[in-house]
This record gives structure tokens, C-alpha cells and sequence, in this order.
């Protein structure tokens, strides 16, 4: 029966897949690493041998010493050199595979179901591409460069010690077991102490991004007190585990360090005992001695990075989780829709026993502007989801233009659509980057063209660069000027189908009326056809000239038809609108 690979191999094994490419730079290391040590290794034999020019008063071989102690100088030098090199072989090596890590991490994320990526934390994500990833840099350097020099100067100082002793050589290879049993065990121990640790931490992550996005909230409802309670709460747990780990795993090196200091002192005694017989000569009591300190120092130094090299597995496990998520599947045919809609027999769930929509019938004429209202948690933004490929319905069909939705790749579905979301998005970029966000190589006059449709291009021509100032969504923007460069951007890709979901329930009446006025432009150009349109409002008053209004109740649909028949039949549309209106004049009274 085939043994199924531990975590930890596996995680290694994962690894060596993005170390492979840069193995050139991996051999040219563990070369350096070769010379490096056959010098350090040949240093004893030296040493000793001057030693051994200097035995007696009066007895000094002067050229022979000199002689030794410029080769002597020179197996320094190529030490150091070679030392140097390797490092630096070893550090680009690393850093270079981090690169493709993190990458792959990333586009892992951007490629990733939109099912998987509602059930991440943002910060816990952050720390993995971050953090996690620079972790793993400082394991492979490590470890590399500690094990590359550790095994050849051991292999190389029993090699000596045997020309020397055999039988010091075999006493020191005799008891060295030891110190390899104690940091096995000890490591082993650990693992789960910095796996856990990782975890914490990216939960640490997570709560502080939260608290720092939604930090005006947090001032609003008096929360500080309780972040601050809740981040203890999590800091002291990644402290308490952080110290077990560190506290488990520094048992190694003064447990080795005992184990090689007794090593130490059997090769002096034995040592001496062959030189008294004259067995030995006092340049070779020297040689036995250095290398029986050097044959204990890779092993400590291996050890002592036992526990940069568990918190490394354990960040690395974290990040290729992370890029071996399955993309969503995006093949198909290419969609290029005329607007024409159809939803047949439609269920979805999220959870599998908690059904939302369930057989959903309807059909959308090209030109539409269809309104979808209901109570919050009716499936609004769900339906929305499903147009958009976001998610794939449980049963039942979404056909464009008659045909399947499942027949077109999800990236060509979406861009038939121009969506405007209740939160609007900017990123850090000029204000030319953000309206051309969907369409990279248009030009200025098509960019300041689609912000004057949007009635954006008065503030943005009194910004202080105009078109090339950089912005940033906490750059003291109005969410309504952020939802007009929005508008703008969808205006510039011009997409047969458009969506505003909830894209003015955060802005005051004035804004609203300009987003509604430009939004107004979008599905109905001066000079082109009408475009298919979804807006799901909670402002009714936005949606009473919509050509169909859809009422949505726990996932289904359950009153369609014009404001005025929806109004007529006095049903849950009018209980809605007539609340709203009823709140409107009250609000006006007082």
C-alpha cells in the first residue's frame, strides 16, 4: 500500500515546483557551497601542520610557517568569497521563487469563484500574499545555505578525521546521532505550534483591516473600546502560541550544543592519549580538535534555523493553498448580446438546504429598463449575480439572445454588462485610468467625452491636474462624484446591458438626481438604440418610469407590471411605495 506524503512534504514538495525554474542558481550555490567547505576543511590541516613547525625551543621552521600562513590567508579569502556567492546565489534563488509564489497567489485570487473568494477575510488574504510569502524567502535562505555548507562539511571533516584517527572518527559519527534525534523530535513537535501561529497572525490581519476600512463606523457607534477588546483578544492568542513555538523549538540548540561539547571532549581525551602513545603528533591533536568543532557547528547552525524553517512551512502551506484554488471554468463561446434576456425555471441556493430563488420565469425584450425591488435578503443582488456568471444557477437557464448563459465564457457575459455597484470603486491612478478602467487604449477625447455624458467633467476640469490628478478612494470624494466616474466608465466601454444596483441609496437627492439624469443618458443615447437595463432601488421614486417592475419576495417574484398597474393592484408594491411616500411627508412636516 502506497504512503500517502505528510503535510509537510507535500508542502515541501509544492514548493520545489516554483524553486525548479531558478535551479541553475540553485546548482551555482550548492557549488559555492562545495568550495567554500573543501577550504574551511582544508584550514585544519594547515593550521597543524604550522603547528608542528613550532614543536620545540630553538626548533622553528620559519619558511615552512610563512609558507603555511599565506596559504593559510588564501583558504580565508576563498571562504569568504565563496561564502558571499553562495548567499548571494541562495537569496535570488529565494526571492525569485517568492515572486512566482505571490504572483500565482494573486492571480489565484483574481481568477477565483466568487464563492471563494465571499468566504475569505481581505486581511487574512493580504497576510498570506504578504507576510507569508517573505516568510518563505527567509526559510529557503536559510535553510539552503546552513544545509548546502552543513553536509558537505561533515561528509569532508569525517573524511579528515579519518586520515588522522579512525578511531576519534568514529567516536565523534558515534555520538552525533544524538544531536540529529533531539532537533528531529523537537521540530517535530513544533510544526503545530507555528502552523497555528501563522493562522493567528492572519487573523490578526483580518481584524485589523476591518477595523481600519471601517473606521468611521467604529467612531460612530462608540466600538473602540470593544475593537480594541476584540484585537487583545486575538493579539494574546498569537502570543500565547507564539511563545509556545519559540519556547519548544529553542530546546534545540543548547540540546545540541550539550551533545557537541561532549563530542568535543572525547576527541581532546582521545586525542591525547593516541599523542601520548605517539600515536598522533601535536599538529594532528590540532586537527582533530578544530575539526572536531567544525564537524558540530553546521549542525548547531542547522538546528538554530529549525525554527525560521518550521515558521516558514507553515507561511508556505498558508500561500500555495492560496494558488492552488481551482480558477473558475471561463471557456465558451464568445457572447455578443443585442440585449434580449430570458430566465426559465431558475433555483439557487448558497447553502445547499437553504433555498433562495426558486422557479424564477423572465423574459426581457431587448431596450427594457427592468426594476427589481423587494425587502433586504428578498435575492435583488442575487439575481444580479446570476446575469453577471458571479454564480451559476442550481437548475433552470439564463438564455442571452435564446441561447444558454452556460454556453458563453463567464468574461465575455460580463462584458456585455456595464455595472455600477451601491459602492463605488476608485483605485490609486489618475482619473484617466479610472474611466478608462474597462477599455486601457481609448483615447483622451473618448475619455473626456464619456466623463461630459457622465456630467462629471466640470469637477474633474477643476481638479488640480485635471484628467492626470491621481486619486484614491479616501481622497476626500464625494460618493457621488465617485459614482459619476463610474457612470463615466461604463459610458466609455459602452456595453449593450446595463445594472445599477442600489448605486444611490448613499448619496443626497441632488446627486441622486444627476447619477439618475446620467444613468438616464446611458439606457437611452440621442443618438443610438435603447439598452437593456437593471436597476434594483430601494429609493421607489427612481424606478416609477421603469418599463417593468419586478416584486421580489423571499426569492421569488411575486407582483411584475408598470408603476401605475403595480399601483392599481394595491398589493406589495403599493404597500411599499405608500410607506416610502408616507415617510417622505413626514419627514417634510417636520
Amino acid at each position: 500500500m502506497k504512503k500517502e506524503p505528510t503535510k509537510k512534504q507535500s508542502t515541501i514538495r509544492r514548493l520545489m515546483k516554483y524553486l525548479k525554474p531558478h535551479s541553475g542558481l540553485i546548482v551555482c550555490a550548492f557549488l559555492c557551497a562545495v568550495v567554500s567547505a573543501a577550504a574551511m576543511l582544508f584550514t585544519p590541516v594547515i593550521i597543524g601542520d604550522a603547528v608542528d613547525c613550532i614543536v620545540g625551543k630553538g626548533n622553528v621552521d620559519f619558511e615552512g610557517l610563512a609558507i603555511y600562513i599565506c596559504v593559510l590567508g588564501g583558504l580565508i579569502g576563498a571562504v569568504l568569497l565563496f561564502q558571499w556567492l553562495m548567499n548571494l546565489c541562495a537569496q535570488r534563488a529565494a526571492h525569485l521563487a517568492v515572486a512566482d509564489v505571490r504572483k500565482a497567489g494573486f492571480a489565484a485570487i483574481t481568477d477565483a469563484p466568487l464563492s471563494y473568494v465571499d468566504a475569505q477575510s481581505p486581511g487574512d488574504v493580504t497576510a498570506r500574499v504578504s507576510v507569508d510569502a517573505d516568510q518563505i524567502a527567509d526559510g529557503i535562505v536559510q535553510g539552503a545555505t546552513q544545509i548546502f555548507t552543513g553536509v558537505v562539511t561533515i561528509i569532508g571533516t569525517l573524511v579528515f578525521m579519518i586520515r588522522i584517527s579512525p578511531w576519534i572518527a568514529l567516536a565523534v559519527a558515534a555520538l552525533t546521532p544524538l544531536s540529529l534525534l533531539i532537533s528531529y523530535f523537537i521540530a517535530r513537535g513544533s510544526h503545530k505550534y507555528f502552523t497555528e501561529q501563522t493562522a493567528v497572525r492572519g487573523e490578526l490581519y483580518s481584524r485589523t483591516e476591518e477595523t481600519v476600512r471601517n473606521r468611521t463606523l467604529v467612531a460612530a457607534y462608540g466600538y473602540s473600546e470593544r475593537a480594541e477588546r476584540d484585537f487583545e483578544k486575538t493579539n494574546t492568542e498569537l502570543k500565547k502560541c507564539g511563545f509556545k513555538a519559540l519556547c519548544f523549538s529553542s530546546l534545540v540548540n543548547p540540546s545540541t550544543r550539550l551533545i557537541n561539547s561532549l563530542v568535543y571532549a572525547v576527541a581532546a581525551v582521545m586525542g591525547t592519549v593516541f599523542a601520548i602513545n605517539g600515536e598522533v603528533t601535536v599538529g594532528g591533536i590540532t586537527q582533530l580538535l578544530l575539526y572536531a568543532n567544525q564537524f558540530a557547528r553546521p549542525l548547531n547552525e542547522i538546528t538554530g534555523v529549525i525554527t525560521e524553517f518550521q515558521t516558514s512551512l507553515a507561511a508556505a502551506k498558508r500561500i500555495l493553498d492560496l494558488t492552488e484554488v481551482q480558477p473558475q471554468n471561463d471557456s465558451g463561446k464568445t457572447l455578443v448580446s443585442d440585449g434580449s434576456i430570458a430566465v426559465q425555471n431558475l433555483d439557487f441556493s448558497y447553502v445547499p438546504d437553504r433555498p433562495l430563488i426558486q422557479d424564477m420565469n423572465i423574459a426581457v425584450n431587448k431596450g427594457t429598463l427592468v426594476a427589481i425591488v423587494g425587502r433586504t435578503g428578498c435575492g435583488k443582488t442575487t439575481l444580479i449575480n446570476l446575469l453577471m456568471r458571479f454564480y451559476d444557477p442550481t437548475s433552470g437557464h439564463i438564455l442571452f439572445d435564446g441561447v444558454d448563459a452556460e454556453e458563453f465564457s463567464r468574461s465575455s457575459v460580463r462584458k456585455n454588462f456595464g455595472m455600477v455597484l451601491q459602492d463605488s470603486w476608485i483605485f490609486k491612478g489618475t482619473v484617466r485610468d479610472n474611466i478608462a478602467y474597462g477599455k486601457p487604449d481609448a483615447t483622451d477625447e473618448e475619455v473626456k467625452a464619456a466623463a461630459k455624458a457622465a456630467d462629471i467633467d466640470g469637477f474633474i476640469e477643476r481638479m488640480e491636474n485635471g484628467y492626470n490628478t491621481i486619486i484614491d478612494d479616501g481622497d476626500g470624494i464625494s460618493q457621488g462624484q465617485k459614482q459619476l466616474i463610474n457612470i463615466a466608465r461604463i459610458m466609455l466601454v459602452d456595453p449593450p446591458m446595463l445594472i445599477l444596483d442600489e448605486a444611490t441609496s448613499n448619496i443626497d437627492t441632488r446627486t441622486e438626481k444627476r447619477v439618475q439624469a446620467a444613468f438616464d443618458r446611458l439606457l437611452r443615447p440621442e443618438n443610438g438604440e435603447k439598452k437593456t437595463g437593471f436597476v434594483v432601488a430601494h429609493r421607489l421614486s427612481t424606478i416609477v418610469n421603469a418599463d417593468v417592475i419586478l416584486v421580489m419576495d423571499k426569492g421569488q417574484i411575486i407582483e411584475r407590471g408598470t408603476h401605475q398597474e403595480l399601483l392599481k393592484k394595491n398589493g406589495a408594491y403599493a404597500s411599499l411605495y405608500q410607506a416610502q411616500f408616507a415617510r417622505a411627508e413626514d419627514t417634510v412636516k417636520a
